[in-house]
């Protein structure tokens, strides 16, 4: 049989056979009809607030969760049937075979497309992770003390001995369950997360880690794994011991330690039904417009049943909570449904929790969830944030005072406790405008929460438009008491930075305007000052009150638009706000280079004490322009550059590594990478950091390789 999966944009019905009056009822927009969904026990709101509800009981949840099923459902089944439905209008232009490609592949072939030791010394001076917040450490894959690295690679958390330098050696090397992802060293514990699993597949769309950091529409989901939570005691360093270990079913978003109070972000896989079906087993052509309806009027039917009698409770998120030494499990702090939220528009099939524990303690962790897909996370030292991205659902509701827009972004904040025992708490939600670029796109400063957004897209929507929104708790909404709107139009936010009472915006079409913003008056924020050059920044890093350090790309204007070229750093001047001025710029290569600091900011090790920017890079050269991408690669590994406010850059040294398969000549801009991954500076030292080995060279002469450690 020939399955109803339409393929082509057609003029909109305008009439009905004479078996219209046997429809349930007719889209006034479309002329198309609206299959029927059955009562799901709650009134959509058509003017929402974005406030979170509490849910009550077990069996609260179950009813919300199956409702949005059903609900989700339906969408997908009512977007095949209106597929199917236009396609019957064009059963004569071509044989039916011609719809019958499940996977769209005879249309695309009529286009021409194809298918788709520990020492007692003290610890010298070091860099350290660079945190969006001082004092909101964040996890990464490497942290230090100073005398010691302890570093992530595989199944395994090594700790090595890193001072004196030139005796960096392993001294202990533990096997943790999974996918070693991330960690937290505080005092004498160590806290790893490790993804469980033997697959990387990202139920999300795709293959990989789900921790985007970076890019178009780029919003951190997590790759679908469950996660493992191990809490070791390191006070010695020559021999680690295990003292806790919490298995969650939900996957690793973010995380963020304040003390010792550890807060995780964790989200669900999507819950599946693997029975639904979306096309009936039914010719379109050779079948009447109503025998279409009722085929997908049955699945329907069939789909409800289905997720009304799948259990769900073993679909809910779990955690087990183990003390070595303890007879029996912790309690898990999804046990009873307290502390479930749901949202007052559809927020899904998915489940994102804030976890809270405390590394240093085995007292019970706390948790609270909503029923919501995965955002942006952000925290300061009070609150964290979840930013989640949401498109226009007429169906189920939209936000009150964003009639007229297609997308949204809802924030919720958790306040956090982060004395024994820590906590998080939900106490409020807002909503702004458009998508965030990330993490870096949110800033709370004196009970306020500035966010920049932007709006369309580049390219696509001639009304793309950029805009600066301020936010206050007031009750259980944060509600905009500031805004700022249509910035830069056409245009679309690249970097994001707020300092105090200042923000920076960087925007991009084909030249770079630097924004300077006034936030003073959070009711009135305001433009300072603009700044228009060629490329664009990527990522800011504050050097002092009036100098912005920055990374991002060159490009080479084109008119109407620019190809990005070289890696460029720059520094700002921002003493006169109404003029900011470029002091310094330096480009690293050609169209083709790339560096992990161009996307993560972890990766940038900025090291103001000794004046010292040290950044991975992969160099390409010889581009012939007009887009051409270099592909003579003339370095791979670390660059280390001197650099003031007053002199600007020079090249203080390179250290070299071989060359991963991450690192190429034909990256695009959002997905730049480089075979060095980190690097941190200890005295004056320099360690970097790859995925095959850590190399060690002293300040004075980069050339030397003092310590090469495989990993």
């Amino acid at each position: 049989m020939i399955r109803g999966r339409g393929l082509l944009s057609v003029a909109l019905v305008v009439g009905l056979t004479a078996c219209g009056s046997a429809y349930d009822k007719i889209d006034p927009k479309t002329g198309i009809p609206i299959l029927p969904v059955p009562e799901l026990g709650l009134t959509p709101a058509s003017n929402a607030a974005p406030g979170l509800v509490p849910l009550r009981s077990c069996d609260d949840l179950v009813q919300i969760f199956r409702a949005q099923a059903v609900h989700e459902m339906a969408s997908q089944l009512q977007s095949a049937f209106n597929s199917a439905w236009q396609q019957h209008d064009h059963c004569t232009d071509k044989p039916p075979w011609y719809y019958g490609s499940p996977d769209g592949s005879a249309m695309m072939a009529d286009a021409g497309m194809a298918p788709i030791d520990p020492g007692t010394e003290e610890s010298p001076e070091h860099s350290e992770t660079n945190n969006q917040v001082a004092g909101v450490d964040e996890a990464d894959f490497v942290k230090t003390d100073g005398k010691h690295i302890y570093i992530l690679s595989g199944d395994s958390l090594r700790v090595l001995k890193a001072w004196p330098a030139d005796q960096t050696q392993e001294l202990s090397r533990v096997t943790i369950a999974g996918e070693a992802r991330k960690l937290f060293v505080y005092g004498d514990r160590a806290l790893v997360y490790s993804a469980l699993g033997t697959t990387s597949y990202n139920p999300y769309g795709g293959y990989g880690s789900g921790d985007c950091t970076y890019g178009y529409d780029c919003v951190p989901t997590g790759d679908g794994r469950p996660t493992k939570i191990t809490v070791l005691d390191i006070s010695d360093r020559t021999n680690p011991m295990v003292v806790r270990e919490l298995r969650l079913s939900s996957s690793l978003l973010a995380a963020r330690r304040i003390g010792s109070a550890v807060h995780t972000v964790v989200t669900s896989a999507p819950v599946g039904f693997s029975s639904i079906e979306y096309y009936p087993e039914i010719d379109i052509c050779s079948s009447t417009r109503y025998a279409v309806y009722v085929a997908y009027k049955k699945l329907l039917q069939k789909n409800v049943k289905l997720i009304n009698s799948t259990p769900l409770a073993d679909l809910f998120p779990t955690a087990q909570d183990q003390v070595v030494g303890s007879a029996t499990p912790g309690p898990s702090p999804f046990g009873t449904c307290k502390g479930f939220y749901k949202a007052s528009v559809n927020g899904g099939q998915q489940f994102t929790s804030v976890l809270s524990l405390q590394i240093d303690s085995e007292s019970p962790s706390r948790a609270v969830t909503i029923i919501s897909k995965p955002g942006i996370v952000y925290a300061s030292a009070d609150a964290l944030y979840l930013a989640v991205p949401q498109q226009r659902d007429d169906y189920w509701g939209w936000y009150q005072g964003h009639g007229s827009e297609q997308e949204a972004t809802t924030i919720h904040r958790f306040l956090l406790t982060n004395n024994a025992p820590p906590e998080s708490k939900y106490v409020a939600s807002g909503v702004v405008k458009g998508r965030l670029l990330n993490q870096f796109a949110l800033d709370e400063h004196k009970e306020h929460l500035r966010l920049a957004s932007t709006t369309g897209h580049v390219g696509y929507s001639s009304s793309a438009h950029n805009t600066l929104t301020v936010l206050k708790q007031q009750g259980a909404l944060l509600n905009t008491v500031g805004q700022l709107d249509k910035l830069a139009p056409t245009e679309d936010i690249r970097s994001v930075r707020f300092d105090g009472e200042r923000g920076y915006v960087v925007t991009f079409k084909k030249t770079d305007p630097l924004f300077v913003l006034d936030l003073s008056l959070p009711a009135a924020p305001k433009v300072l000052g603009e700044l228009k050059i060629p490329g664009f920044s990527t990522y800011m890093q504050r050097m002092d009150d009036n100098h912005l350090l920055t990374i991002g790309y060159d490009a080479d204007d084109q008119g109407s638009f620019a190809w990005f070229t070289g890696v460029m750093l720059q520094i700002f001047d921002v003493t006169v706000p109404t003029q900011p001025k470029l002091k310094f710029k330096h480009v690293i290569g050609t169209r083709g280079s790339s560096s992990e600091a161009l996307t993560n900011h972890l990766a940038f090790t900025y090291y103001a004490p000794k004046d010292l920017l040290a950044i991975p890079m992969t160099v390409c050269e010889d581009s012939q322009g007009g887009g051409s991408y270099g592909m003579d690669m003339t370095f791979s590994g670390l660059m280390v550059f001197d650099v003031t406010a007053d002199t600007g850059f020079s090249l203080h040294g390179k250290v070299t590594h071989p060359v991963s398969p991450s690192a190429t000549c034909s990256n695009w801009w959002t997905d730049a990478s480089s075979a060095v991954k980190r690097s941190l500076i200890i005295g004056d030292f320099v360690y970097s950091i790859s995925e095959q080995l850590i190399k060690v060279n002293a300040l004075s002469d980069l050339n030397v390789d003092l310590v090469s450690l495989s990993l």
